[in-house]
């Protein structure tokens, strides 16, 4: 399975694993399973760390060198094709990181692992909920 983490699942599985369902926990750590992640996360965790939201060790550059290589992902890139399925992205609200998520989720075939009640009812995309 390709697993896409919102960026909560990808923090939680950094530094509070605790919080991860013991079914995400188990398809995170099976090794048949591909883990990717947006760079669209790594924009949301310098948002949540500029604001003071989260706490860094380190600098940031360095953490998430750190967090790259405590939790090895694919790439989900910001490419043309995702760009092209934001308009048919239907979601609640207007969250870009969200739609972002979502579009990249239905370009790439990627089940987005999530907690977000709101993306968890995603029409567009398979879900594996939190």
């Amino acid at each position: 399975m390709k697993l896409l983490l919102d960026t909560h699942i990808w923090l939680w599985s950094i530094s509070e694993p605790h919080r991860l369902s013991r079914r995400v926990a188990r398809e995170l750590d099976n090794p048949e399973n591909q883990l990717w992640l947006s760079p669209v996360s790594i924009w949301e965790t310098l948002l949540l760390y500029r604001k003071g939201r989260i706490k860094i060790f380190d600098d940031f550059i360095t953490w998430v060198d750190y967090a790259l290589s405590k939790v090895p992902v694919n790439e989900a890139p910001f490419t043309l094709d995702v760009a092209r399925m934001l308009p048919k992205i239907s979601l609640p609200h207007a969250d870009p990181a969200d739609l972002f998520l979502v579009a990249s989720a239905a370009v790439f075939d990627l089940v987005l692992v999530t907690a977000d009640r709101t993306l968890i009812h995603a029409p567009e995309i398979s879900v594996m909920a939190n």
